[in-house]
């Protein structure tokens, strides 16, 4: 018979028997397997895109100097930028785009054998980054993009005449968006013969997949636990800046960094 959690833990949850529990999960394992094997497909259905030669000539300054968007895959043939939400002139980085470059630095190596670059570009001057990364503690590369246009080419800046009129290129729409910058995670691809192309590019919501984090919430009884928040990372900081005690005020709007603008980020990376 099934009975109500009214202790420790989420109210009114239903308990019930072992076998009762076993029979319910064996239902869910069946769903689970379905949507396994569709993300399958739909990877194999990402890889068959076509792709597009990148014809322009970016030069990005990092720690390594100036380097090319060639130059950037580091001697592999495959490239994963994250477009890292940081302008010139912000005091610190956003903190959402913050919290998924917290999942980098662990996967470098691993994907450094699996002939995969991983890096992040910004549209603020080296210096800044540089300096925010310190602070960060971060290990992966970040160079800046602040000299060319690569920014606005794959949609993650925006001009001043577009936010007057608060409609963007962003996500293959055009939409209202609060800030010159935002998120976004850009794929390539450099063959044999020093070509590159561009492979594929997601935003919004399409970023979760980067969020190790978010996968672990998702098997947790809460769950992502952003119900009735202002935007759905409302709860997220800077890793440096989560205090003992730490509450979230759900009615909090959010205070984008210095010098970012008016909103950054209050749609949060999953609209």
């Amino acid at each position: 018979m099934a009975t109500q959690l009214t202790s420790a833990g989420i109210q009114g949850h239903e308990v019930v028997s072992p076998n009762e529990w076993i029979a319910s999960r064996k239902e869910l394992l069946r769903k689970e397997k379905e949507f396994t094997k569709l993300r399958d497909e739909l990877s194999r259905q990402r890889r068959d895109l076509p792709w597009e030669k990148v014809e322009k000539q970016y030069i990005f300054d990092g720690p390594n100097g100036r380097e090319t968007l060639a130059d950037l895959l580091d001697g592999k043939s495959q490239l994963l930028v994250y477009h890292f939400m940081f302008g010139p002139g912000w005091e610190e980085g956003c903190p959402s785009c913050s919290f998924v470059a917290d999942h980098f630095d662990g996967s470098l190596v691993h994907l450094a054998n699996r002939d995969v670059t991983l890096l992040v570009v910004s549209r603020a001057p080296l210096a800044q980054i540089e300096a925010f990364k310190k602070r960060m503690g971060w290990r992966f590369k970040w160079v800046s993009s602040f000299g060319n246009d690569f920014n606005r080419d794959y949609q993650v800046s925006f001009t001043k005449e577009e936010m007057a009129k608060r409609k963007v290129p962003y996500n293959y729409d055009t939409v209202e968006f609060g800030t010159e910058e935002g998120p976004g995670a850009s794929v390539f691809y450099k063959n044999a013969g020093g070509d590159v192309f561009h492979t594929y590019s997601t935003y919004g919501r399409g970023l979760d997949i980067l969020l190790g984090t978010y996968n672990v919430l998702d098997l947790m009884p809460k769950g992502r636990d952003e119900d009735g928040l202002i935007f759905s990372m409302a709860w997220v900081r800077h890793h440096d800046k989560y205090a003992q005690g730490y509450v979230v005020d759900p009615k909090a709007q959010y205070e984008p960094p210095k010098g970012a603008g008016s909103s950054c980020c209050s749609e949060g990376h999953h609209s």
